[in-house]
């Protein structure tokens, strides 16, 4: 049964409004008990709030139980499983952004997380569309999803670029579930995680007022992850991963760079493109602006990789690495003087 056009555009409109009225109304605790300082490793200059994403979990969860009235019946379990590790996760990350844990409690717990959602998806529901075994497709699935939750984190390092990737991941999986899937229940999943990033915006575009936070990131990448891995399952996986491949390669090369030279990966740090970018003249909301810009055209791209004259299919992808790479290169020479 198909969501009616007016909760599809009241319950975004809805969650926006509740981001927006909740971020605000926590600033002033938020400055007490989670105030981020700035250090060697920071991108910032002013100490500045974090745990911000508790707004966005406020006007996004409840959208999410809304739209869940009409979603297919056959997907109820693997949702409730999801939004249930979704306030487990926002819980222990809280914790985190007030108190730092261990590293092996935060991938631990994630880890459980995601399994726990694969337990309950059913069986002919398979990303790699029978290729492979259901085990090696949930494993390979489980951890392409535990990588991206992770990469969502590391990834929110300066003003404005999670919410800004936030909506592109929304706005994507729900243009391709409305044109290729004729999904209107997906489509309003994710444009109410593009709605509740977009009122996040306004607190967090340069200079922000205050930080997603982990509680904010980590949960984002797990309904992110989950919103991408609907589009593969539907058998678009060459879509899938193109709508966030700017934040998928960012993270991945840098990662495999720190291991190269030999640096603890889960440390803080300071060598993503982006971070060169402002390292090197370019300002926080240019950045953003950038990737806003790469991510419309990978968005754009995933779209037609699915179009049946177009026919772009996975070649669609390859054009999406090339855009990115530019724009890699180009973080990397700086700001021309």
């Amino acid at each position: 049964m198909m969501p009616p056009l007016f909760v599809l555009l009241l319950v975004p409109a809805l969650a926006a409004l509740t981001t927006f009225i909740v971020t605000g109304r926590l600033l002033p605790w938020l400055r007490r008990k989670a105030l981020d300082r700035p250090n060697a490793r920071s991108s910032h200059q002013v100490p500045t709030p974090r745990g911000g994403g508790l707004g966005v979990l406020a006007g996004l969860l409840p959208g999410w139980v809304v739209l869940s009235l009409w979603a297919p019946p056959a997907l109820l379990p693997e949702l409730s499983a999801l939004l249930a590790a979704t306030l487990v996760l926002a819980f222990l990350s809280f914790r985190d952004d007030r108190k730092p844990l261990p590293a092996w409690v935060r991938f631990a717990v994630q880890s459980a997380a995601i399994g726990f959602i694969l337990a309950v998806q059913s069986p002919d529901r398979l990303v790699f569309q029978g290729a492979l075994p259901l085990i090696l497709d949930r494993l390979i699935t489980g951890i392409g999803w535990l990588w991206f939750v992770n990469l969502f984190n590391f990834m929110d390092g300066i003003d404005g670029i999670s919410a800004v990737e936030a909506g592109a991941i929304g706005l994507g999986t729900a243009l391709i579930a409305v044109l290729a899937f004729a999904r209107i229940d997906l489509a309003g999943f994710g444009l109410v995680y593009a709605a509740a990033a977009a009122a996040f915006l306004w607190w967090n575009w340069p200079p922000a007022k205050v930080f997603l936070g982990d509680v904010g990131s980590v949960p984002l990448g797990l309904l992110g992850g989950w919103l991408l891995l609907q589009i593969a399952l539907a058998g678009a996986l060459s879509a899938a991963l193109t709508i966030p491949l700017y934040y998928l390669v960012d993270a991945t090369v840098t990662l495999l760079w720190r291991a190269y030279d030999g640096e603890t990966i889960w440390h803080a740090h300071r060598r993503h493109f982006y971070q060169k970018a402002v390292q090197r003249g370019f300002s926080h909301n240019t950045v953003s602006l950038r990737i806003a810009g790469l991510n419309a055209l990978l968005v754009a791209l995933a779209t037609a990789s699915l179009h049946p004259t177009l026919g772009l299919g996975w070649f669609g992808l390859a054009l999406g690495l090339s855009a990115v790479a530019i724009t890699a290169r180009r973080f990397i020479q700086g700001q021309r003087r």
